[in-house]
């Protein structure tokens, strides 16, 4: 019988993955782990299962991770900001010689952690990193298109967008100052080349895209690893990555901010206190969030991802745009679910290989797409709903003409 702990189980996406990994059979014991233990303790009650459990850890010490990791067979890790923790996690759990799943999405830590590549293959461990929607899904529609549906592929570019989720917490906020403050990088024209949010290279890269059940969106350069990791298991020219939150104001407040400095760590003094700028922009957006939301009578939590993949087919010009949009479901589900399947196809060996892997080096995509059957099952079995109410597929022929596809063609 296996055991799996969800690491950050009490945040928006931990929460999503440990209600798959309940609902599913796979697993017969599933941990929430979270500093938060009175958190924790009412999710699990929340499920009144004798599968679930929790315990109190800190992901920021060593000692704490490998007491609630023990005994585990697949350690799934969604506890953000992760260019704080995930290093110190996944150390501990190579030590601990357990397999492992991220929905890291913090590129600058994700070089990084590639550095632990050889201590997981010493260890005989697998560490499939950045398993969520993007990264993660994204990479598998990358792999999916190039492999089956395109003789020579040219570019794959990724626009996401969501909103309205019940809960946000510091560390979503923590990773939108993250992603507008370093180096953003793009491959472009066959090159790794980095852009900058607030300064002209990042601005030309600045655009709207229309997504299915959301509309029109802008979208801002994304330092998401799709760019770094996918040239290298995908021979093509371009990787871009552009997202943003709706509504747009509830961004543009965010990134105002971040253009203001308010996401300095270096205290000033108020008063005589010492104040970090950085503090009062977290409680600020956060204290805001609701009368945005409110302000823009927003509604129910929705989201999109699309994947837009060119190239040609039999010598002519061929473009798949995948969209995976849901009305009532946004980033916790959309990076939840991905997230609990890459911790079942770690169970059932459907992770290829040992080391620190991404998505497209590790996973079929096709073995991905056929355990989504079971996952949507799990709706329908309680008359929820399908759970990503939609993979739309499209193509674009050199005539410009659309056509709509069965994804699992």
């Amino acid at each position: 019988m296996a055991k799996v702990i969800v690491l950050g189980g009490c945040g928006a996406v931990g929460r999503v993955a440990v209600k798959t990994l309940v609902e599913h059979t796979e697993f017969s014991q599933v941990v929430i782990g979270d500093y938060d233990i009175a958190g924790a303790n009412a999710l699990a009650a929340h499920f009144d299962s004798p599968k679930v459990s929790t315990v109190q850890f800190d992901a920021l010490q060593p000692e704490s991770v490998r007491r609630a990791i023990q005994g585990c067979d697949v350690a799934l890790n969604c506890v953000g900001p992760f260019y704080m923790t995930v290093k110190p996690i996944l150390t501990t759990v190579l030590a601990a010689g357990i397999n492992y799943v991220d929905v890291c999405d913090d590129v600058d830590v994700t070089l990084d952690i590639f550095k632990l590549d050889s201590t997981a293959k010493q260890n005989g461990v697998a560490a499939l990193i950045g398993m969520g929607n993007s990264p993660g899904v994204t990479n598998l529609l990358g792999k999916l298109a190039a492999e089956n549906y395109l003789d020579e592929t040219k570019a794959v570019d990724i626009y996401h967008t969501h909103g309205g989720e019940p809960v946000e917490g510091k560390g979503v906020i923590e990773h939108r100052f993250h992603c507008m403050s370093i180096d953003i990088p793009m491959y472009l024209d066959g090159e790794l080349k980095y852009v900058k949010y607030f300064e002209e290279s990042g601005m030309a890269l600045r655009t709207t895209f229309d997504f299915p059940i959301v509309g029109k969106a802008p979208v801002y350069p994304y330092p998401h690893p799709e760019q770094v990791t996918m040239p290298n298991y995908i021979q093509l020219k371009q990787v871009t990555n552009r997202g943003s939150v709706v509504p747009d104001a509830y961004y543009d407040l965010i990134r105002d901010l971040c253009k203001l400095g308010l996401n300095s760590k270096e205290p000033v003094q108020v008063d005589g206190q010492a104040i970090r700028p950085y503090d009062f922009a977290l409680a600020y957006v956060l204290h805001e969030r609701p009368r945005i939301l409110a302000q823009a009578n927003f509604g129910a939590q929705r989201g999109c991802m699309s994947v837009v993949v060119t190239g040609k087919r039999r010598g002519k010009y061929k473009q798949y745009r995948f969209h995976m949009a849901s009305a009532s479901q946004a980033m916790g589900e959309g990076t939840g679910i991905p997230a609990a399947m890459g911790a079942i196809l770690m169970n059932r060996g459907r992770v290829y290989g040992k080391g620190v892997m991404p998505p497209e080096a590790a996973v079929q995509p096709l073995e991905f797409l056929a355990l989504l059957p079971e996952i949507l099952a799990l709706e329908k079995n309680k008359g929820e709903g399908k759970v990503f109410e939609g993979f739309i597929v499209e193509s674009v022929d050199e005539t410009g003409a659309v056509t709509q596809h069965d994804l699992l063609l």
